[in-house]
């Protein structure tokens, strides 16, 4: 028996369908547009700022081979770093376990020159490049004590504007801003951020901007005076990374290849992430990819007051400077020069990067420790309390 549809029936259905048509249409554009964007975006990587948050989304270890570099070639012969006896880090198997499972790729204890614990995780070894995110802004600073000591830039009391004039062209209280009020994060300048998935915000055009020379002369804008109120803000490391370039004729890697990275005997060539192959700026903030082991080194010259291997590489004057808990010349105690500095352990002080970077540094305990990660595995006070708790056991121990 064939059903019969009641006209009633037959007008809803006649209803429907245009509106199923409708949305089919519509769900179909918004998906062409989706991955017109997506298209748009990908072929846009070394062009577009917005283009990279929208691929790429937040930072990760992986940035190290998504952004252009340069190399930064170490000398032809290492400086000696050699094995000592190897400790029980903070309990033996546990603590493997621990690293392992921490997203750990490499840690590595240095004592009384010596590499008494080297674990590498994830396929990662000794030969390994590691991006080490913010820990490259205690590079930064310390090129520019080099840069200092070699008379190329007169002091740290210079205003920005004597190496960027165009900056004050733009804002004349740019001129009120010095060198040390770059390095120590009180520099006045504006930095905005947010959690939410928002690709402009002054984080993501300093970290993911393809022209950063751009960025730091026309996206800084002036907040406060400065040297009043601590604030961390990418744009100090990348208009330090211009007075660096001004100032030395040379591009950041090179002055850093000929000045540090070979005096210190890097065991291997490292490079440092470009915006993009375009304009040839180094992300300053972030990017300066090197073994685990070349990192200890850059500790051991901290650790020797900027000596090493016999040779001076970096005043003494300025790692006190860099180093020190002092409120003097700047608001925190808790930061200098672009180095963090341990508080509750007097003397102590250490670099620091994104996803858990750190090289920690303990002349009283004639040590330093290095971990590099995917990710955190554990908050900063955690890692902060590991390394205390390894350079504490090896000062008791030699005392």
């Amino acid at each position: 028996m064939r059903e019969t549809i009641e006209p009633a029936a037959r007008g809803h259905e006649r209803r429907t369908r245009p509106r199923r048509r409708r949305l089919v249409k519509a769900v179909a554009v918004v998906l062409v547009a989706a991955l017109a964007l997506y298209g748009w975006a990908w072929a846009s990587l070394d062009r577009s700022t917005i283009a990279r948050a929208l691929v790429w989304y937040d930072s990760d270890v992986g940035d190290q081979y998504r952004f252009p570099s340069r190399l930064i070639p170490a000398g032809k012969d290492a400086g000696p770093l050699p094995s000592g006896t190897e400790i029980a880090a903070a309990g033996g198997a546990a603590f493997d376990d621990f690293l392992r499972e921490s997203d750990t790729s490499a840690f590595l204890v240095v004592h009384g020159d010596r590499l008494v614990y080297e674990r590498y995780f994830g396929g990662a070894d000794r030969r390994t490049r590691q991006t080490s995110f913010s820990v490259a802004k205690s590079f930064v600073s310390t090129l520019v004590g080099i840069a200092i000591a070699e008379g190329r830039i007169k002091s740290v009391e210079d205003p920005v504007t004597d190496y960027l004039p165009e900056l004050a062209r733009r804002d004349p209280r740019f001129a009120r801003i010095r060198l040390r009020d770059l390095l120590t994060m009180s520099s006045g300048l504006r930095f905005w951020k947010t959690d939410l998935p928002w690709p402009w915000d002054d984080d993501t055009f300093t970290y993911y901007g393809v022209d950063l020379r751009d960025v730091a002369l026309n996206g800084t804008r002036v907040e406060r005076p400065p040297g009043q109120e601590w604030h961390y803000t990418n744009y100090n490391p990348l208009l330090l990374g211009m007075v660096l370039e001004r100032a030395t004729g040379m591009t950041v890697s090179a002055y850093m290849s000929s000045r540090l990275w070979q005096p210190l005997g890097a065991e291997r060539d490292a490079t440092w992430s470009l915006d993009s192959r375009r304009s040839g700026f180094e992300k300053m903030e972030s990017g300066l990819n090197a073994t685990p082991v070349d990192f200890a080194r850059f500790g051991l010259l901290f650790l020797h007051d900027g000596e090493w291997n016999g040779r001076r590489v970096v005043p003494k004057a300025w790692v006190e400077a860099a180093t020190a808990a002092d409120t003097t010349t700047d608001p925190a105690d808790f930061y200098q020069y672009f180095w963090w500095v341990d508080v509750e352990r007097p003397g102590r002080f250490y670099a620091l990067g994104n996803h858990g970077q750190y090289i920690y540094v303990a002349p009283d305990a004639d040590t330093v420790v290095v971990r590099t990660g995917g990710d955190w595995g554990v908050d900063n006070r955690e890692w902060q309390a590991t390394f205390r708790g390894v350079a504490d056991r090896l000062a008791r121990r030699s005392s």
